[in-house]
């Protein structure tokens, strides 16, 4: 048994819709605060304040804003990390009305939050969710009160949790792509364009009429699908693998091209984060590994042979054979998954060279 951390996530009963969104204005209030706070500190006394120096502006802010003390501290950490993270002397003000509001957010400190009666008990407020999870077993650690696009609140909890090493021995490569979101080396395929199925009909319907709350009910119905579909795609391979290799194509960029629907789309990213940390508590191997001439290279001998598949022009091309050695790859993606696999395997130090063998 291996001991990590997990975030579950509950749904928050709509009747606390009113208390949550009221607590969330006060997070803003107190967000924009310390925003304005931090620049006037930095253009007046070129002093970037810490989380600490935050506290000594803010104590007592907490009960005349309906607010945990702890949460309004919490507020001015995450602000600092994030003023680090981008680097900015002052960041984007959270709003709480308006087309360009904000999604409510109310953070929770360690301990703050805990389970009663059946409840999550927070600030001296009971809170019904529906507990998927059996929270009840669990050591609340930090938390935090969420909403999503569609107006309805979440609890995210991070807890401890134990999970058995996966006894799986199987080596996976994973060629990332579009025609299928993801190819592995032993031919396994996780079909893309299947989460818009049945629902591009209604979504143009909606977005014609300006429908926003059912657009915004059936964007909500697209990411169910493709999270469910990469959750289970991911559990899979981690359940029968004990090393899993992928390749390192960046859907931040293609996402600039005329590509990003289809990118989006993919969820290359979700499935690779999944991957990550599905991996890391089952205590396998995972890794991202450098593609380079992963699709021209074939996977049997290891060299690139002039029959191989090239540039733009040869996207169409699906099955080739290689002229060094006479194997016919009847599928290019499987071909360059297993390069990707053996890529990882480290016998290929960097990319693919046609003077480097298998």
């Amino acid at each position: 048994m291996i001991k990590h951390t997990k975030t579950l996530k509950v749904r928050v009963k709509d009747k606390h819709v009113p208390l949550l969104n009221s607590m969330a204005r006060s997070v803003n209030f107190v967000w924009n605060f310390v925003n304005e706070l931090s620049q006037r500190s930095i253009k007046e006394r070129g002093v970037f304040l810490s989380a600490y120096d935050v506290q000594k502006y803010t104590n007592g802010a907490g009960k005349d804003l309906g607010l945990h003390s702890q949460t309004v501290q919490r507020i001015a950490v995450e602000y600092v990390t994030r003023r680090k993270q981008f680097k900015k002397a002052r960041l984007n003000w959270r709003k709480s009305s308006g087309v360009r509001r904000s999604l409510g957010w109310i953070p929770v400190n360690t301990g703050a939050a805990q389970w009663k009666s059946g409840q999550v008990y927070f600030n001296g407020h009971y809170f019904g969710v529906w507990d998927s999870y059996g929270l009840s077993q669990y050591r609340f650690r930090s938390a935090s009160f969420n909403e999503d696009a569609r107006g309805r609140w979440y609890f995210n909890v991070v807890v401890d949790v134990e999970t058995e090493i996966s006894a799986g021995q199987d080596r996976i490569g994973i060629d990332l792509g579009l025609t299928d979101t993801a190819t592995c080396s032993d031919g396994t395929k996780l079909e893309a364009g299947r989460f818009y199925r049945g629902l591009e009909e209604k979504l143009a319907i909606a977005q014609r009429a300006r429908n926003k709350t059912q657009v915004k009910t059936i964007h909500a119905k697209i990411a169910n699908r493709r999270k469910d579909t990469l959750h289970k795609f991911s559990r899979t391979l981690v359940n029968r693998c004990g090393e899993i290799y992928v390749g390192n194509v960046s859907s931040l960029k293609l996402v600039k091209t005329k590509m990003a629907k289809s990118v989006l789309d993919a969820g290359w990213g979700q499935l690779k984060t999944m991957l990550k940390y599905k991996s890391d508590h089952a205590g396998i191997v995972f890794k991202e590994v450098n593609e380079a001439y992963t699709t021209q290279t074939c996977s049997c001998c290891g060299a690139l042979p002039d029959s191989r598949p090239r540039g733009i022009a040869g996207l169409g091309i699906r099955e080739w054979t290689c002229s060094g050695c006479g194997v016919t790859h009847d599928d290019r993606d499987v071909n360059a998954a297993r390069n990707i696999l053996a890529v990882g395997h480290g016998r290929l130090a960097v990319g693919i060279t046609a003077s480097l063998g298998r």
